[in-house]
């Protein structure tokens, strides 16, 4: 049962992770907290949903569109919220976007409703693999491999790409990357763009897994929150590392203590982290 336990929770520990990676882009780079990066994900997960119901599309095939959706909407964020207050000061665009959270699942549950919506049948659902008596379902196991896939795909990008060396620059200091000749602007919309990506992954590869529902962003929202504060604040692998604790945490303390407590567990180790080490467990 603890290798069942393990397994699972590193498996949705790992979709979490690419959750986090896409906030810890932002939080890193900009020093900005988006309050509606879940909602992101919330979105996509609506549009593998209506794909689905409407089209019979299966999430995979899904999943170029929902993304870009994410990217889009990251994108706008940006242009229209997020640039209009990035040199305020940070309340402010704590609050901006979390008044934008607030918009996006009100609107979405004027539209949808607050019914839960399932993805019916897909190609992987039903399927599982059988190892040493693990049993690994196969919807679960294609979540935490692309998600593992795309966070590998990110920190590459980051470290070895020009762009990516941009994108640390101005995290370390906007004003002397403006001067090496760093288009700032730029760095700041695409890397909203990418965040749109990452929970656009997430939000797919969920999406056959979970139900969809206005609110059904917000909880992975708050465990990104978590996630990216435990890792180290714009470490890509730190929250990675720390996603998968999460999950572990809240798989095995879900199981021995009871669901209603495997939240709590998630957030208590947070607590307990932040006391040793204030800047998360690989930060710096």
């Amino acid at each position: 049962m603890l290798a069942q336990l393990v397994v699972t929770g590193a498996l949705i520990g790992s979709v979490y992770s690419l959750v986090a990676v896409g906030l810890t882009l932002v939080w890193g780079l900009m020093d900005i907290i988006n309050f509606a990066h879940g909602d992101f994900m919330m979105i996509s997960m609506y549009t593998v949903f209506w794909l689905y119901a409407l089209l019979k599309w299966d999430p995979l095939i899904s999943l170029p569109i929902a993304t870009f959706v994410a990217a889009m909407i990251g994108l706008l964020t940006y242009k229209l919220i997020i640039k209009r207050v990035v040199n305020a000061p940070g309340l402010m665009a704590l609050l901006a976007t979390f008044g934008l959270s607030l918009f996006i699942r009100n609107f979405a549950q004027f539209l949808w409703s607050p019914n839960y919506r399932f993805v019916g049948e897909s190609i992987l659902s039903g399927k599982r693999l059988i190892i040493f008596d693990v049993i690994v379902g196969l919807p679960q196991l294609v979540a935490a491999l692309g998600s593992i896939g795309m966070t590998l795909a990110v920190a590459l990008f980051i470290k070895k790409t020009k762009f990516g060396k941009a994108i640390q620059a101005t995290a370390q200091s906007r004003e002397i990357a403006e001067l090496m000749g760093v288009n700032t602007e730029r760095v700041y919309m695409f890397t909203f763009a990418l965040s749109g990506i990452c929970v656009g992954v997430a939000g797919t590869l969920l999406s056959g897994i979970f139900p969809v529902y206005p609110e059904s962003g917000a909880m992975y929202g708050l465990l990104a929150f978590v996630i990216v504060a435990l890792g180290g604040f714009g470490n890509i692998w730190g929250a990675f590392y720390a996603g998968i604790m999460i999950g572990l945490a809240e798989t095995i303390g879900g199981f021995y203590l009871g669901t209603q407590f495997k939240y709590a567990i998630a957030f208590l180790i947070y607590l307990l982290v932040l006391q040793f080490r204030p800047k998360g467990l690989f930060g710096w």
